[in-house]
């Protein structure tokens, strides 16, 4: 068998073998091969075919069959025959923002036209439960249906697949190995969730740069954000000339959601009277001028971040002085307009990611921790209001750490700044390069009811 030093596919490599395999025979009766199954061209000396065996048409459609399903059993899409593009909600579920659902859309058509064309790169970002696996399985099993040779692999499958391979006989990693680099269509899902060895990261780097110097069609799943993703294979991803990124912003569909798609363990409907209509500036109370100036200050602020979100917005004041009203506001408003918010009280939400360790919990912690960092707009109610342990501390840092660093609109409300705050924490709240900080120096306003309450039934016993 003449080798032209180029690497082969499966089909060729059925094709080498097929004058070894007793079993690879065609159609008795085929009047082209009489049962051979392959055939040798008729072509002059020194043209590319001569000399090459090929599979005789009666033989090729089985052929491609068997490899087929030998990827299609590697794929494990018998498991995922039922993500397909039929069944896929392209607007989402009901309760989601417009935000969110035309993030969705836009996902839904990309995924479409990169699998009539299978065209470059398609490389889909987004949280868990968003619904970037079932695109990608979508488009294999159009693919597969279609006749093209499609591979569709978790990260961390393949590279135990690959371990595995190491301890079998002899060329079996090479071979599959080469299989996986060369393979028609590439679909690598859940990228940066694999142990990152430097055995694993260096496998997948040449398997990804392989494919990225061939131009050959790859879909990339990730939950990961870009800077968490290894260097060299970060580089390839944001080649725009070559991947078309399509960030899903949608929360997990697995989670149960009421219809204005906020968590069960949100306050916020106890909150829903709390409008910027409804507040109270309290000009007759008697409060000093620089006490009134502070409430305005916030509250005009407080409108013009939910207009305009940028950075982060923090209120800081004792109990009762109104920042929470200005948050829920913040909320509402946000929710009235269509644009996705997160409204959350930190106690609560600690509360909910240590449920996630029940055994019976429907949720893990990174799924619940994840949406909550990831939120495209975020209201932490009461910061600093939680009990400090060293567990707690630590999940609220990598929350806040990650918004900071993400540059992600946030609200925050809390008692006192520096008393309450480890320094970690204060070092991005008190960054004035990204937050806005509004102190309300007024006195409460329950405190402010209960006097004025008194002073009544005082004059009205008086008189």
């Amino acid at each position: 068998m003449q080798n032209n030093g180029k690497d082969q596919s499966p089909l060729e490599e059925n094709v080498n073998f097929a004058n070894q395999d007793q079993t690879f025979r065609g159609d008795p009766d085929c009047p082209i091969c009489h049962g051979s199954g392959y055939i040798r061209l008729d072509v002059p000396l020194g043209h590319p075919q001569f000399g090459k065996i090929q599979l005789c048409t009666c033989r090729a459609s089985q052929a491609r069959q068997d490899v087929y399903d030998k990827l299609y059993a590697l794929s494990h899409l018998n498991e995922l025959s039922r993500m397909t593009f039929e069944n896929f909600e392209p607007h989402g579920r009901v309760g989601l923002y417009p935000e969110e659902a035309k993030s969705i859309e836009m996902a839904y058509y990309q995924a479409q036209v990169f699998s009539e064309n299978r065209q470059g790169w398609l490389f889909f970002q987004g949280g868990y439960g968003c619904g970037k696996t079932h695109l990608a399985a979508a488009i294999a099993n159009f693919a597969v249906q279609i006749g093209v040779p499609t591979l569709f692999v978790t990260v961390p499958d393949l590279l135990d697949n690959l371990r595995f391979a190491l301890s079998e006989v002899e060329n079996s990693f090479e071979a599959q190995f080469n299989e996986v680099r060369q393979i028609d269509l590439l679909i690598l899902d859940d990228l940066g969730t694999q142990n990152a060895t430097p055995w694993a990261q260096e496998k997948l780097f040449q398997i990804i740069n392989y494919r990225y110097i061939n131009r050959l069609p790859t879909v990339i799943t990730t939950n990961m954000r870009l800077d968490q993703i290894e260097g060299r294979i970060r580089s390839r991803l944001i080649d725009p000339e070559l991947v078309t990124k399509v960030v899903i912003n949608a929360p997990d569909y697995r989670r149960p959601t009421d219809t204005l798609g906020i968590h069960e363990f949100s306050s916020f409907p106890k909150l829903q009277r709390c409008t910027f209509a409804e507040f109270d500036l309290r000009k007759n109370e008697g409060l000093s001028a620089e006490q009134v100036r502070s409430l305005e200050e916030a509250f005009h602020a407080a409108r013009k971040f939910a207009e305009q979100p940028s950075g982060w917005i923090i209120f800081n004041g004792p109990s009762g002085s109104g920042k929470t009203h200005l948050a829920a506001a913040i909320h509402n408003y946000r929710r009235d307009m269509g644009y996705p918010s997160r409204y959350v009280d930190v106690t609560e939400m600690l509360g909910a990611l240590r449920a996630t360790f029940n055994p019976s919990s429907a949720e893990t912690l990174d799924e619940r921790f994840e949406d909550i960092r990831r939120s495209p707009f975020l209201i932490l109610d009461d910061l600093g209001g939680h009990m400090a342990s060293p567990w707690a501390n630590e999940k609220l840092y990598q929350i806040i750490n990650f918004r900071y660093l993400s540059e992600l609109p946030t609200v925050v409300t809390l008692g006192k700044l520096r008393e309450e705050l480890e320094e970690r924490l204060l070092t991005r709240i008190e960054d004035r390069r990204l937050c806005q900080i509004f102190p309300l120096i007024v006195p409460s306003y329950t405190s402010v009811e209960r006097k004025t309450e008194k002073h009544t039934r005082t004059r009205k016993k008086n008189s």
